[in-house]
């Protein structure tokens, strides 16, 4: 930081480009972790337990086992720490909803396969919308992880929509 100070002195601008690198540069740090093997599989495992219970698989699955632990480490205590957990979770939850719509989809005749496929950009387009409001209502530096969170929580129950439409 006394690099970043003295240099501000010559100027507002430099100043603020410097903050600006060093905060990308902090959160593209933060953003590269993948989740670990045991993340994976804490979820994946969890998501299998209450395939035929949506409920009960959001209740016992949802970031309690990656999220909200992720929160509570160093790391994760900032807004951004927290939405870099937040993401972290959802990108499991992500591969998870992209393996049962794969899964379901070829088990579809053609027409059933259009509907699986409009179904699924209707709640794209929903869910973008929906957790982008936070931005649009809260208009400050919260939005930023309660729309991440958002995010991890449509695509973990969209995840667990879709297996349970594969048990039909």
């Amino acid at each position: 930081m006394p690099a970043i100070s003295a240099t501000c002195r010559l100027g507002a601008q430099i100043c603020l480009a410097l903050l600006l690198v060093g905060t990308s540069a902090v959160a593209g740090h933060a953003q590269s972790r993948k989740p670990s093997v045991e993340e994976i599989a804490a979820i994946r495992d969890c998501a299998k337990k209450y395939e035929t219970d949506l409920d009960e698989g959001e209740r016992h699955c949802l970031f309690n086992l990656v999220g909200t632990p992720c929160t509570e480490k160093p790391d994760g205590l900032s807004n951004l720490g927290r939405v870099d957990c937040y993401r972290l979770e959802g990108a499991i939850w992500d591969d998870l909803l992209n393996e049962n719509y794969q899964r379901l989809a070829a088990d579809l005749d053609d027409r059933q396969k259009a509907k699986l496929r409009d179904m699924q950009r209707a709640w794209i387009a929903y869910r973008d919308t929906t957790c982008g409001f936070y931005d649009t209502k809260i208009q400050g530096s919260m939005a930023l992880p309660m729309g991440a969170a958002c995010a991890a929580r449509e695509t973990a129950r969209r995840a667990l929509l879709l297996k349970f439409f594969n048990g039909l």
